[in-house]
């Protein structure tokens, strides 16, 4: 689902999790990727991506995979063991934001034909999902991962020099508090977030993250109709209005689920 904003003032927003935000219009765009259902019109289902991917950046997915698994012996970093599940499960279902991010992003967002040198940030990025996975897939975009919980940012770093990334910085700070940090607010040209919080709250983080004109990418369950209704007040609020909404599908390799994801801009 795409949302396109209008341009309005801010209204008082002392109620929110992030308050002070500068009157300016938002860009709110929400996409929906998921196995085929006869049910739902206009669907569009796509090959598994890692599948398309160099050599060399399959060889990085492994080493992350790798890695994953064995810190996740000793803390909890994913309730998924199983290397083939992890593939699909996650490294998949976090390559399947790209086809909605870039075609979003360059239809509303950018005023060039290309996404090279982007900004983006993931927010409540966990075991780095699906942050380090976009940072192998486009080494030219610069990720910043922020993660609230230190043994988390822990393996983020270790993360990051096993693989060799270069592209990746990584933030120790709750997300409520970031979006108020004005070395922060409206810097970014994406915010993604996969499977943190309910559409409402995660509007109230990441929309005051990315500057006027970006992109906000929410990964979302499948069929999000009811947890966006619910969302529109608090996008409205932040400066924000939902003008389009678009659908994708696409088929995990070894582990089919309905998955969607929301990209938003400002």
């Amino acid at each position: 689902m795409a949302i396109w904003c209008s341009k309005f003032g801010m209204p008082e927003i002392s109620s929110l999790h992030c308050s002070a935000l500068p009157s300016l219009f938002r860009c709110l765009s929400i996409a929906s990727a998921s196995s085929p259902s006869p049910s739902v019109p206009n669907k569009r289902t796509q090959t598994p991506i890692l599948e398309t991917l160099s050599s060399h950046k399959k060889e990085q997915i492994s080493l992350y995979v790798g890695a994953l698994l064995q810190w996740n012996q000793r803390m909890n970093l994913t309730a998924v063991t199983q290397e083939d599940e992890v593939l699909s499960r996650h490294v998949e279902d976090s390559l399947a934001i790209i086809p909605i991010m870039l075609r979003s992003y360059l239809s509303n967002c950018s005023s060039t034909s290309s996404c090279d040198g982007i900004d983006v940030i993931d927010v409540g990025s966990g075991a780095g999902l699906p942050g380090l996975i976009l940072a192998i897939a486009y080494p030219s975009w610069k990720i910043t991962l922020l993660e609230s919980m230190h043994k988390r940012c822990l393996f983020l770093e270790h993360a990051v020099s096993h693989i060799g990334l270069s592209n990746v910085q990584i933030l120790h700070e709750r997300a409520e508090n970031v979006g108020q940090n004005v070395a922060f607010r409206e810097r970014f040209d994406v915010a993604v977030a996969r499977a943190v919080a309910e559409l409402r709250v995660l509007a109230e983080y990441c929309i005051p993250l990315v500057r006027v004109g970006g992109l906000f990418i929410a990964a979302k369950g499948y069929d999000p109709q009811e947890e966006v209704k619910n969302a529109e007040k608090a996008i409205h609020l932040m400066g924000a209005s939902i003008s389009e909404l678009s659908y994708a599908y696409y088929i995990l390799p070894s582990f089919t689920m309905p998955r969607c994801c929301a990209p938003s801009g400002s």
